[in-house]
């Protein structure tokens, strides 16, 4: 049977589209999980937990349509290099949703806790991680490496703020040894979030390879002498 032209494109469109809506339920897992910690609900958290089953079945889908994109199509150049990594970044994003599920599980455990404060970082280091999925998608979908390289500078905010973070729930503990369950908690959420910016970055390092052929792996960013312009 032939394929027209037409059909192949639908196909790429779909791919991208269904790429953006995967990394936006995971957006929101991230920011619901969160949520879950901050008021100490444990109801959302199940709620959320029950929702990466979506997200699975949206990494099944996009697994499926590039093996058929590769199989009609035998896509050559950018195409093939869009899909063959689409199979790979796909992987990461869902990755980052069973993180998301992680922390809903650390706020299963703090919901019958006292509050321990300060934990307002958690809500900043959040948003910063949830911007960070979503401009990497956005780049590797358009084929945007400022965008991506601006996703991998961020990494170094989240870094930040994930060591303030342990280092004042741990200054907290010491004062009080009454709130280490508490504390190992939290801090635990911290470094789920930093967890999930590593795999942020690694989808915007990624992209950089896919549209410029630059290796940035280990670097953080491209060479002075080879900057993106």
């Amino acid at each position: 049977m032939r394929h027209t032209d037409t059909e192949y494109e639908h196909e790429l469109r779909e791919l991208r589209e269904r790429l953006l809506l995967m990394a936006g339920r995971v957006e929101e897992m991230i920011a619901q999980s969160v949520k879950a910690v901050m008021t100490r609900n444990p109801y959302l958290a199940n709620a959320t937990i029950e929702s990466d089953k979506r997200v699975n079945q949206d990494e099944i889908k996009i697994d499926e349509l590039c093996l058929i994109i590769l199989a009609k199509r035998q896509p050559v150049a950018s195409d093939l290099r869009f899909v063959t990594l689409a199979l790979k970044m796909v992987t990461d994003i869902e990755r980052i949703g069973d993180l998301a599920v992680n922390v809903c599980e650390r706020a299963i455990k703090l919901s019958d806790k006292p509050e321990l404060q300060p934990i307002n970082d958690i809500s900043v280091i959040s948003a910063l991680v949830q911007s960070m999925i979503k401009d990497a998608i956005q780049a590797f979908v358009v084929g945007d490496p400022k965008k991506a390289q601006l996703v991998i500078d961020r990494d170094d905010e989240v870094d930040h703020l994930y060591q303030k973070i342990f280092r004042d729930i741990l200054e907290i503990m010491i004062k009080d040894p009454s709130v280490i369950e508490q504390g190992i908690e939290i801090q635990s959420v911290a470094k789920l979030l930093e967890r999930m910016a590593d795999h942020s970055t690694n989808l915007a390092e990624q992209v950089i390879f896919m549209v410029k052929g630059k290796d940035v792996r280990h670097h953080g960013k491209l060479e002075t002498n080879n900057k993106i312009h």
